[in-house]
Order: C-alpha cells, then structure tokens, then sequence
C-alpha cells in the first residue's frame, strides 16, 4: 500500500500491534485438524463454527466453557467436560507461537524511544495465557486487550481507549493488523494503519514512508 505523503510515517510516536497473526503465528492445518477430530466435523466447518460465536467470546460475553459447547452443539456433538477442556486448551496453544521477528521489531521500537501497544481481539483465556506467559508484554507501553475493557475491534472505542493508554493522538500512531474490517476501524478515528501481510510488505510500506526503525531484512517468511 503506497504512502501518499512520504513523510506521513517519518514523526509518529506509537506503534501499535494487533496479536493474532501479526505478533503470533498463524495456526498449522494440522492445529486445525487436530480439534476438528475431538468434534467429528472437517476443518471446513470447524473454521465457519470457530467464528460463528468468536466475537461473544472474545469481548467476554462467553466463558471458554460455554464458548465450546455451543461450539459442539452447533457442530451436533455432545462432548464431555475433559473434551471441551481439550478444545479450549488446544486454541489456546494453537494461538500461542509467537513470530519472533515481531516481537523482537516491537522491543526495538521500545528501545528506540517509539511508544508500544498490543490491541487486540482476545478471549480471557488466552487474555490469561498472554499476561503469564509473555514477558515481554511488561515492556509494552499499552496492553488493550479485549476481553479485559469488554469491547471488541472495530468498535471505536477500543482504539480510543488504546489511545488514551499511550497518550498519543490519533495521526500520531500507526496500527498494523490481518483484518481489513479492522484497519477501517483505525483509520475511521483517524490513526495511519496498514494491513499486515508479510514482514517484507511492512518493512516496504514503513521504509517508503521514511519511518526511521524498520522490521527486519531476510527473515524467513510464515506459512499460512
């Protein structure tokens, strides 16, 4: 995505991440396969069910318990309590591989004096996982986490709330997410935002917009 003005990116004081699929890895077909076997179904219609009641989930409307066995019931299973556990357990493993290189990118960001955030859609159970198991979450200036603030992306107000954590404007920060929906929330309250695809199209996009600390060259590239 080309950068209209090419000094737009060059003064801006926060950088902020959406997690999934940005700061982690995407989850393996074999993840997938693995719970759509507990549930008897194809990974298919374990991805359209998976979604179906993600945004309850994630604002914390559901517990992980319920999430699952509307889960199964809408798949047509009854499970028992240790299956649902399994599922519930397996998302959250599935969801917990970081991408190094962008974690590694934010911490450099920090070092360099540009504010940090995480903002991101995130069921409390993986909300609980994040803050036990990431150290490096401590490090960042704002951790907008939304079953946490009960509001999800692309709600405006999440992005407000992110923004008044860091302190910043809105023209002054940059948020970097998977989902287009939820690049138009950002720019919808006026913040830059892009679509992450790959460390090599940010690393473009931030280097044509004169932004001075830029993700890493020659990684190599997830699979989706």
């Amino acid at each position: 995505m080309p950068v209209k003005n090419k000094q737009s990116l060059a003064n801006l004081k926060a950088i902020i991440f959406d997690y999934g699929e940005v700061l982690c890895l995407p989850p393996t077909s074999e993840d997938v396969a693995g719970s759509a076997r507990i549930l008897g179904i194809s990974t298919d219609l374990f991805h359209e069910l998976w979604r179906r009641n993600r945004d309850l989930y994630d604002r914390g409307d559901l517990s992980p318990e319920i999430y699952w066995r509307k889960f199964a019931e809408d798949a047509g299973v009854e499970l028992d309590e240790s299956e649902l556990r399994e599922l519930s357990e397996r998302d959250v493993a599935m969801w917990g591989r970081l991408d190094r290189n962008m974690v590694d990118w934010l911490k450099s960001l920090s070092s360099a004096g540009i504010k940090t955030a995480v903002l991101s859609n995130m069921h409390i159970g993986m909300v609980q996982h994040a803050r036990q198991s990431f150290p490096w979450l401590k490090g960042v200036h704002c951790v907008t986490l939304s079953a946490e603030i009960r509001l999800i992306k692309p709600d405006p107000a999440i992005y407000e709330h992110c923004l008044r954590g860091l302190g910043v404007g809105p023209s002054e920060s940059l948020f970097i997410d998977d989902r287009e929906v939820n690049i138009a929330g950002a720019r919808s309250v006026g913040m830059h935002a892009v679509r992450f695809q790959s460390i090599a199209q940010l690393r473009s996009y931030l280097e044509e917009g004169k932004f001075p600390v830029l993700p890493p060259e020659n990684v190599i590239e997830r699979c989706g």
